[in-house]
């Protein structure tokens, strides 16, 4: 078994959500609950913030293909950009009410969206032109969203049970999930091919090839609610359970190791690997948690 080694650096003035390493080798992270995104020198220095505005609702942050990074408002049914000097840009999506939440780089040059309440995928440019597509099921709640390894993004549906693929061309073929009410959230794409998801609601990691074959790993406690999900540098996927306090790596074979967070009640959410080689996952206590991998 893989030995870890877990430190928690407190983040004052909020609780962070998601987090990524940026093109300046930092971690930036939102927090969701003040309206602000962070940015952490790791290791141990004082993390920086910007405010935006306070109800805003900052989710899901990724890094751009023009050097800043992007992320979405939640509740305030924008998309935003912030430089690292800290100037920030907000595009509103021309959809109302759409509550975006996931983001990520597309092979195309563009940031690519979902629309958890509108049933829509958006594709923004880098210069902020917008264009939505329709997912072609009701209330699926499109979630999170991931460049796949065939020119493709590929998403959770929460609420549909169902992971989907949109094409560059915007057509999108969706594949529905063997569990009923698996409920998938986070996704990544996996150092094998394939794309890899968690099932909050099932408590289970699954896998799914670019041709839509799908197997699933439950997990050791399957009301731990797993909810993001990434690859690492050495050919593993790490993942957080919401509800377990726990941290996880699954290997392409299907073998899952659990880690618990030295802080009861943590709430882990987003996951990523770190401009220093470890784990790094965003607490809504308010704190990130760094994890060192040591292996015997």
């Amino acid at each position: 078994m893989t030995q870890v080694s877990i430190e928690e650096y407190a983040v004052a003035g909020g609780s962070p959500y998601a987090l990524t390493t940026g093109p300046d080798d930092a971690l930036w992270f939102t927090m969701v609950d003040s309206g602000r995104i962070g940015r952490l020198v790791v290791p141990g220095t004082e993390p920086a913030h910007h405010q935006l505005e306070p109800t805003c609702g900052p989710t899901v942050i990724t890094t751009g293909p023009d050097g800043a990074l992007w992320f979405t408002e939640y509740r305030a049914h924008r998309i935003g950009r912030i430089t690292l000097d800290g100037t920030v840009t907000e595009f509103t999506v021309p959809t109302p009410d759409c509550a975006p939440f996931g983001i990520a780089a597309g092979p195309d040059g563009a940031l690519w969206f979902t629309e958890t309440a509108a049933d829509r995928i958006g594709r923004i440019a880098v210069d902020g032109r917008i264009t939505e597509f329709p997912v072609p099921v009701t209330g699926g709640f499109p979630s999170a969203i991931t460049a796949g390894p065939d020119g493709g993004m590929w998403f959770t549906m929460n609420q549909a049970d169902a992971v989907g693929r949109i094409g560059m061309d915007g057509a999108v073929t969706v594949h529905s999930l063997p569990s009923p009410a698996a409920a998938p959230v986070g996704i990544t794409a996996g150092p094998d091919g394939a794309l890899w998801y968690v099932a909050i609601a099932a408590g289970q990691i699954g896998r799914i090839t670019v041709d839509g074959q799908i197997t699933e790993f439950p997990l050791p406690d399957r009301a731990g609610r797993p909810h993001a999900i990434t690859a690492d540098a050495d050919g593993a996927l790490w993942f957080t359970e919401w509800a377990g306090n726990r941290v996880g790596s699954i290997t392409p074979q299907g073998v899952i190791e659990s880690y618990d967070l030295p802080t009861r009640g943590a709430e882990p959410h987003g996951i990523t690997l770190g401009p220093d080689g470890a784990l790094w996952t965003a607490l809504e206590i308010g704190a990130l948690a760094r994890i060192g991998r040591h292996r015997p």
